[in-house]
């Protein structure tokens, strides 16, 4: 059976040298990379588990119970990535690095919404804690939006992997844009000024924000309009639902190509990175807010 239809069978052991035949490459340099990476994150989460722990006593039962959901929720999202930093899913081309039933597309997308999920919450809950606290009815309601908005996002997401259509993905890193936008338009209005416990760390969020969102509309987005352009010039055939859940069951493609990986590497390693980071702040800010009030 070739490729399309059963797994390619190359690397046995989990993070293991890429296959048979093979030299070490950019690729596996990048790979080697994120798995350093996804240690370090690890150690920066238990630091903040630290900081909530040692911060319980100074702050109110109702502020230490925010800080606690912070913690559990950033765990979530520090473990999801470290997952994937470890076996790397590009998922329409069902490619991956590792030959393990755990680069399964299926499972690296479950892992993915979860954390993301997670993630989303950790936005929201901070803007809604950081809105009371200025007495910002508008941007209360902003944050309730950010969770329904990833759902959709994730929901589009799904369907762009189990069709191959990259129309999804259009849809899915516009939400994303949108819901980053969303975050920036919140802390603007609560106004870092009023908080002054969190001055420095809004407006780091803030310049962040809008360079994220800067990405998603000028890059990520345009690329894959591109690819879902290209793909019905070439007159691709797409799968449906059913089909799709069989194929990111059965199929993955182990490639050590830097031209099959080049286009995830920019977007994954921002995402290992300066992502997690920001999860992690966000539970220091929760500490910080149960200390302000």
């Amino acid at each position: 059976m070739n490729s399309a239809s059963s797994p390619a069978r190359a690397a046995t052991r989990p993070w293991g040298p890429p296959p048979e035949g093979t030299t070490p490459n950019a690729v596996t340099r990048w790979h080697a990379v994120l798995r350093a990476i996804a240690v370090v994150n690890l150690a920066l989460w238990s630091l903040s588990a630290v900081a909530v722990t040692r911060a319980a006593a100074a702050i109110d039962p109702e502020a230490n119970s925010a800080a606690r959901v912070q913690l559990l929720l950033a765990a979530a999202y520090v473990l999801g990535c470290a997952f994937r930093s470890l076996f790397p899913v590009y998922d329409i081309p069902r490619m991956v690095l590792v030959d393990s039933r755990l680069s399964s597309v299926i499972v690296g997308r479950s892992v993915a919404t979860v954390a993301e999920l997670c993630f989303a919450a950790q936005w929201a809950l901070l803007l809604y804690r950081t809105a009371v606290l200025s007495h910002s009815g508008f941007a209360q309601a902003l944050s309730l939006a950010i969770v329904p908005l990833i759902m959709l996002a994730e929901g589009c997401s799904w369907q762009a992997v189990l069709t191959t259509a990259q129309r999804g993905h259009v849809f899915e890193n516009s939400i994303w844009g949108l819901s980053a936008a969303l975050v920036v338009a919140s802390m603007l209005i609560i106004g870092p000024q009023r908080l002054a416990d969190l001055y420095l760390p809004m407006i780091a969020w803030c310049v962040g924000g809008t360079a994220y969102v800067a990405f998603m509309f000028f890059v990520d987005v345009p690329m894959y309009w591109s690819r879902w352009r290209a793909d019905q010039a070439a007159g691709r055939h797409y799968l449906s639902i059913s089909q799709g859940v069989v194929d990111v069951r059965r199929r993955r493609v182990v490639s050590y190509r830097w031209e099959d990986w080049k286009s995830e590497v920019p977007w994954m390693s921002l995402y290992f990175t300066v992502g997690v980071w920001s999860s992690v702040s966000l539970v220091y800010a929760s500490v910080a807010l149960g200390m302000h009030q």
